[in-house]
């Protein structure tokens, strides 16, 4: 018996292929229209009938570059992660994820285990101002861009510049970054999950049609606005920007519950009665002017000295008699005299009665507010002030989004414990703001920042201070944050994930399945291992994982076989040895491994060259034997 080897063609040795998977769904819905394994696309047309768009003109938003753009969403990365244990905080237990590398090629990789699990994106994406950076990405080959980019290896030209607005393809350069990402990033989301894109003047209408493109006009739920700043500072030649934007879609508009949001200071005070009931409330009108003519909310109630009353024409109640009569029993209704109210009697004469109800101030929140409240939320100085402040009274980052801002996002879509991913993080304001937002509420969401680490420039007090890097100014802030909670709620932070695991971009750790051209020659001469030499075990460890599509906060503990180290994934889901000179000995002791654990599916991975051909055969046969059936190497 033989084990099945997972090679450059297999489907493991790369991220998930989108294209394949769209056409399988396809097949699914039509399956008339495969032939020989292929899509016939003129029965396709014939299908949709008039739902296809024929003429030549017709409304599109287009851009150059913008097909190649497309392909590149759909391209799969034979890239990696690799764990950084020295940098991460609770490596063991936390289920927070920091990822350093490029966005475009991390989104792919996230796509087999995380797609259709993330519950809230937010993004502060590059503006497009014509001062900011605009990665260019390289669609012949990524990961190599990338490593161009973070001094990995020489390069003649560096990705990263800025995007000037005297380029010619100035909006069509920071289209195509971010179109791909953002046909990725959709993949990701739950049905019930929401993206927050901030944006600015310079590329609001171009963010606002291609989000229309790629999550649906439908889906498209709020443009918030942001009053971001005071206005200080030196007049302006026109008009003083103040605010900014805050692009809001579902994934399926109708799997989005009921929104609900911190109310504003001035909401808070209109709640200034109470009873022993519900607490705080304020009376609001029960009859209200309204032209409906719908019976249902024009009936006859029963005043305190005995009159009955119904509205007058142009009004309506609120709710209909079984609602009404149920606010009622639960003394949520007040009667209140009164000489001109919207009320008539039984014999069509002014009542002397006026009808409230008992609006409870409750959780304080209420439906979101399109202008955001800016006594909640604050400005950009709270930001940048709020980093100062975690990092001993020095500027390390300039124009930080607002902490509460991102808490009152997180208020609106969170529920008990759901995972926010943020693939433009910056100085990791979001991750703070999960932080803060299970301290306040006792909830255990979860956060996955994604950083390209973009050097800070030589002459900034960043760098002075040794962080040579965009990512390492993100990791300190959630470690200095942590510390704080750790310090002022030392209650609350033992049932707190206060951690978080490092992840860094880099090629394969397999040899046959690293998609550099650069590396193909002498992978072609080296037969020895398949695994590069300057990778561990850990590295090959968590490849698997993103390959296999298993979630990479999952359980994994280490048993010593016969010598040889054994992962075990997920409470047996999934074995792993990478050592060599492994004997029939290690398989017996995974097959017991496995019966301790008893899980519904087992799968085995050993590398290739780990053993004779007359152990791989005996160990085949040993793990069969303990209902093992699914072993393959590497």
């Amino acid at each position: 018996m033989s084990i099945d080897k997972i090679t450059s063609d297999d489907q493991l040795s790369h991220s998930k292929d989108v294209i394949q998977e769209n056409i399988d769904q396809l097949k699914k819905l039509f399956p008339e229209i495969v032939s020989e394994g292929k899509i016939d696309f003129k029965t396709l047309q014939q299908i949709l009938g008039e739902e296809i768009e024929d003429e030549e003109e017709f409304y599109r938003f287009t851009w150059a570059g913008k097909s190649q753009a497309r392909k590149e969403a759909h391209k799969p990365s034979t890239g990696t992660l690799r764990p950084c244990k020295e940098e991460s905080l609770d490596w063991d237990t936390t289920q927070n994820l920091y990822i350093e590398g490029d966005n475009l090629e991390v989104l792919k990789l996230l796509q087999k285990s995380y797609s259709g699990k993330i519950k809230m994106i937010y993004i502060d994406p590059p503006y497009n101002t014509g001062k900011d950076f605009v990665y260019k990405d390289n669609y012949k080959d990524n990961l190599k861009n990338y490593q161009e980019v973070t001094g990995q290896i020489d390069s003649e030209g560096n990705r990263l510049s800025t995007n000037s607005d005297s380029d010619g393809r100035f909006h069509s350069n920071w289209l195509n970054m971010m179109y791909p990402r953002l046909r990725l990033s959709r993949n990701l989301l739950k049905d019930d999950g929401v993206i927050f894109v901030s944006i600015g003047d310079d590329e609001y209408d171009n963010l606002k049609k291609v989000m229309d493109e790629i999550f649906g006009e439908i889906n498209f739920i709020s443009n918030f606005i942001w009053n971001c700043s005071t206005g200080g500072g030196i007049r302006p030649k026109h008009v003083n920007k103040t605010h900014e934007y805050l692009l809001m879609y579902s994934r399926d508009k109708n799997s989005l519950l009921q929104l609900n949001a911190p109310l504003s200071k001035s909401a808070t005070e209109q709640y200034r009665l109470s009873d022993d009931f519900g607490g705080l409330y304020r009376e609001k009108d029960f009859v209200f002017k309204n032209s409906s003519t719908n019976i249902n909310q024009k009936y006859f109630i029963e005043c305190p000295d005995g009159e009955l009353v119904t509205p007058k024409d142009g009004y309506i109640y609120r709710f209909i008699k079984p609602t009404f009569d149920e606010a009622l029993s639960e003394n949520k209704v007040v009667f209140k005299k009164s000489t001109n109210g919207p009320l008539l009697n039984n014999k069509g004469e002014q009542s002397g009665w006026n009808i409230y109800i008992k609006k409870y101030l409750g959780d304080g929140k209420g439906s979101p507010l399109s202008i955001l409240p800016k006594d909640i939320v604050g400005l950009y100085n709270n930001g940048t002030s709020l980093v100062q402040n975690l990092f001993d009274n020095n500027r390390v980052f300039e124009n930080v989004k607002s902490l509460e801002l991102i808490i009152y996002l997180l208020e609106m879509i969170l529920g008990e414990d759901d995972v926010v991913l943020d693939f433009f993080s910056g100085s990791s304001t979001s991750a703070h703001a999960v932080l803060e937002f299970n301290r306040r509420n006792n909830k255990i969401s979860k956060f996955f920042q994604v950083q390209l680490p973009h050097p800070t420039e030589s002459n900034t007090i960043a760098y002075k201070l040794g962080y040579k890097n965009i990512s390492e100014i993100g990791k300190e802030r959630i470690r200095r944050v942590v510390e704080k909670i750790k310090e002022t709620n030392p209650d609350k932070s033992v049932n707190m994930d206060l951690g978080f695991k490092v992840l860094k971009l880099d090629s394969s750790n397999i040899k046959s399945w690293d998609g550099n051209p650069d590396n193909l020659e002498s992978s072609l001469f080296d037969s020895v291992s398949n695994i590069k030499s300057d990778r561990s075990e850990e590295d090959v460890l968590y490849e698997i994982l993103l390959k296999y599509g298993l979630d990479l906060t999952l359980p994994i503990e280490e048993r010593d076989i016969q010598g040889k180290k054994v992962f075990n994934v997920g409470m047996g889901s999934l074995f792993i040895c990478l050592s060599d000179d492994i004997t029939s000995k290690v398989a017996e002791g995974i097959g017991e491994w496995k019966e301790e654990c008893d899980p519904e599916v087992c799968r085995v991975i050993f590398k290739d060259n780990g053993f004779t051909d007359v152990e791989k055969t005996n160990s085949v046969q040993i793990l069969k034997r303990f209902g093992i059936n699914e072993i393959r190497s590497i």
